[in-house]
């Protein structure tokens, strides 16, 4: 069967900010294909704030989260493969859900999505 954790978080996020909440993901920065600033990882973890005002072409699919963010003024593309999301929760009062340990296959290296490119300008005469 598919993994239901992207089910679950997607439900999460929605939850979260249908009730004006700032959703923060958990993550495993351990896992492998993981893409974090490594500078705020502890103990192996990182809280990120996925909030739409937080972050830009937040992309959550079944096989990862990918956004690009600011960490202390410097532009990164994060990428979080759905086995590293460990919870999903609300800023304000810790409420949310913590994914149940699941099977995932093993799948080729992904690579991880670049943000669309800002619109070009050119005269034409």
């Amino acid at each position: 069967m598919i993994p239901k954790r992207s089910y679950l978080l997607n439900a999460a996020y929605s939850w979260v900010a249908d009730n004006e909440m700032t959703p923060y993901l958990l993550v495993d920065a351990e896992q492998e294909n993981v893409v974090v600033p490594t500078e705020f990882v502890k103990d192996g973890q990182i809280v990120l704030n996925i909030s739409m005002s937080a972050v830009r072409h937040l992309i959550m699919d079944k096989d990862a989260v990918s956004f690009e963010a600011r960490f202390s003024g410097k532009p990164m593309q994060v990428y979080v493969p759905m086995k590293a999301a460990m919870a999903l929760y609300a800023k304000e009062n810790g409420d949310g859900f913590v994914f149940p340990d699941e099977e995932f296959e093993q799948e080729p290296t992904p690579t991880p999505p670049t943000p669309p490119k800002g619109f070009q300008l050119k005269v034409v005469k």
